[in-house]
């Protein structure tokens, strides 16, 4: 794994976790949900990106 791929995966986990955190508030603020959501597929979408994919042929 590269150095950049480790730290989108921490970033990834840390989002999921503040969001996690958010959504069991005793009243979660929709907007900060809904920010951290997109966040965190913003980074999935990098980390997908950067994984090789086995090429047809």
């Amino acid at each position: 794994m590269s150095a950049r791929m480790y730290k989108l995966t921490e970033m990834h986990q840390r989002v999921d976790a503040a969001l996690r955190r958010e959504i069991n508030r005793r009243s979660p603020d929709s907007l900060k949900v809904q920010l951290l959501k997109k966040r965190k597929l913003r980074i999935k979408d990098i980390l997908h990106r950067l994984v090789p994919r086995p090429k047809a042929g």
